[in-house]
């Protein structure tokens, strides 16, 4: 064990921190950043994940030496972790759904990793289970333990760092941070860090069209789910996750996948490189949230994030031919998104806004016409 939290120490001590972008806009007293977790070794901000995941695994005496790890992953999530139980010399197999992308899956086995394939999403957590039982292995479970393995007080965290990269500009303290759900481990260890700092940044959680968390957070069930597998990979789950905390959200927004698909092509193209789906959802609900900001006169920051590169997706969300498969038209939400960052009005609203039931009394928005 000491020899493996040793060559994981050493690796993120070669990992340099991911950049704080600015994005160019015309919107006047309203600043806009992305957190660039594209720039990770294995590509993405689940590489953050899989590092904790992989040393929780080993200082709780789970992860052994010649067992195998097991995970229940739809891509970016089970790349990173292929690449540390490589790092450490054990076998890994990824139970992923058989709709994972091309790209993902090589990804995936390029790092050494092994691709079990099931049908439908929300299979994926038995089989896992069942599949580490069967080798002996373990099973890291990133959607119950990704909101304990990390250490969300500090320790260069992701929340950690976007305030210490803010310091130096005209509105330090974001007034919104805004993170869709996979595991929920991320708004988790963000929320968190933001009460111990008493920082004044609210929590903007963006939830894409089909999944389970934005219902759950609106009703207060926590076993809430969605029966039509999520189009965003990466966020977007048929349940409530264990690991997705409600109450360190301040307020959810549900983005349909047009809106999704529209944001990333126009972020792609302001930023000249392709980025990933659910960084789209992260970007139309930061756009959201600026429009309401700059209609009720106030000014300030906004900060979101780059969960991976689009390179990934060229077969999917890049291809004209797999959108007008599914009747996914982008173009006007593109131009909405365009007009906003050119200094116009957003005119996508929100049909209603709902007030949550039970332990939770924060705002839902949903802009879904």
């Amino acid at each position: 064990m000491d020899r493996a939290v040793a060559l994981i120490d050493a690796d993120q001590r070669r990992s340099a921190d991911t950049h704080l972008l600015r994005l160019e806009t015309k919107l006047a007293g309203i600043d806009l950043y992305l957190k660039d977790e594209s720039t990770h070794p294995t590509g993405s901000l689940k590489h953050r994940l899989a590092r904790s995941l992989f040393l929780y695994g080993l200082c709780n005496r789970k992860i052994r030496p010649g067992r195998p790890v097991v995970e229940a992953s739809s891509g970016s999530t089970a790349v990173s972790e292929a690449y540390f139980a490589r790092m450490i010399g054990v076998p890994f197999y990824a139970v992923v759904p058989q709709t994972t992308s091309c790209d993902k899956i090589a990804a995936i086995e390029h790092h050494g990793g092994i691709c079990h394939f099931v049908c439908g999403s929300a299979s994926i957590y038995d089989e896992a289970a069942a599949l580490a039982r069967r080798l002996g292995g373990h099973y890291l479970d990133q959607f119950t333990f990704a909101e304990r393995a990390t250490d969300w007080r500090g320790n260069n965290n992701i929340a950690e760092s976007i305030f210490g990269q803010m310091r130096l500009e005209p509105y330090p303290v974001p007034a919104w941070i805004v993170m869709s759900a996979g595991t929920g481990g991320t708004t988790a260890t963000i929320g968190r860090y933001i009460g111990l700092k008493r920082h004044p940044t609210r929590l903007l959680c963006a939830d894409p069209e089909f999944s389970a968390f934005f219902d759950g957070y609106r009703s207060g069930d926590a076993a809430a789910t969605c029966r039509c597998p999520s189009t965003i990979e990466g966020i977007g789950r048929p349940r409530v996750e264990p690991s997705f905390i409600p109450e360190v959200v301040d307020e959810m927004v549900k983005v349909p996948d047009a809106a999704s698909l529209g944001a990333m092509r126009v972020l792609s193209r302001r930023l000249g490189r392709r980025v990933g789906g659910s960084t789209g959802t992260n970007f139309f609900a930061l756009c959201w949230k600026a429009s309401q900001m700059r209609q009720q006169g106030r000014t300030g920051s906004l900060v979101s994030l780059i969960c991976d590169a689009g390179e990934r997706y060229s077969k999917t969300y890049y291809c004209q031919d797999w959108l007008t498969e599914r009747s996914i038209d982008t173009s006007g939400f593109e131009a909405i998104i365009e007009r906003f960052l050119d200094g116009g009005a957003f005119t996508h609203e929100p049909v209603d806004a709902r007030h949550a039931t039970g332990s939770i009394s924060r705002p839902i928005s949903d802009p879904i016409a």
